[in-house]
């Protein structure tokens, strides 16, 4: 009996054996390297926690809010928002007298590089001096002495004359001490930016008042008034 149950143990067994080597074999997954389990590491931690930049963009102001919390909306500027103390920073822009920095604090190219090239006006005297004359008279000086020869030149250099322009004293006197105005001085915060000069100023105009130039480009005729105003009675104002 042993003998025979253990043929028949051993024979099962052969037979397992048989189907198991008649089975495909599943392939193995190869193990990972350290380099994608770091980077599965750090994406899990990424999920979770953000970095200290992000953080930091995620934690400021935006523009709308900055504008709403402060009194004074208007001077309230984009990159206000990055300050570490935004509202403290437009108080302070707010506050009375306060002197702007200059607009071109954040651009990349040097100041005044678009004047490289642009030819400077001569210097030209005030009114109140140049009404006394004395430009004539140092004009013909100077006509006198380009005519001079090389010696004359040399002889005045050494000895020089004095008392050559003829002018009146108090003629001088009157020009800088009565006739004589202010230069025009810039009001407070007026800070000077490039091609500043070539805008049209808007003090001296007047709403209603046309000049010659426009109402000839117009093709006003002298007394007749302006071509929209007749449109206006006839369609009716806008």
């Amino acid at each position: 009996m042993t003998s025979t149950s253990s043929r028949i143990a051993w024979a099962s067994a052969a037979g397992d054996e048989d189907e198991e080597e008649d089975k495909p074999r599943k392939r193995t997954r190869p193990k990972t390297s350290l380099l994608e389990e770091a980077e599965d590491s750090s994406d899990d931690e990424g999920k979770n926690t953000l970095s200290k930049k992000k953080r930091k963009v995620a934690g400021r102001v935006t523009l709308a809010e900055l504008k709403t919390l402060v009194k004074r909306p208007d001077v309230v500027e984009v990159w206000d928002t990055t300050s570490e103390d935004p509202r403290l920073l437009v108080y302070l822009k707010a506050y009375r007298n306060t002197v702007n920095v200059p607009k071109h604090w954040s651009s990349k190219r040097k100041y005044m590089a678009g004047k490289r090239g642009v030819e400077k006006p001569p210097f030209k005297l005030p009114e109140f001096i140049e009404a006394t004359g004395i430009a004539k008279i140092r004009q013909s000086i100077l006509e006198k002495q380009a005519e001079k020869s090389l010696k004359g030149k040399s002889r005045d250099k050494a000895h020089p004359k004095m008392g050559k322009l003829d002018i009146d004293y108090q003629v001088l006197h009157d020009a800088f001490f009565k006739f004589a105005k202010p230069p025009k001085m810039s009001k407070h915060n007026d800070l000077y930016y490039e091609g500043k000069e070539y805008e049209a100023k808007m003090n001296n105009k007047k709403p209603g008042l046309l000049s010659a130039a426009l109402k000839e480009a117009l093709g006003m005729a002298e007394g007749s008034p302006p071509p929209w105003l007749i449109n206006m009675q006839r369609y009716g104002p806008p």
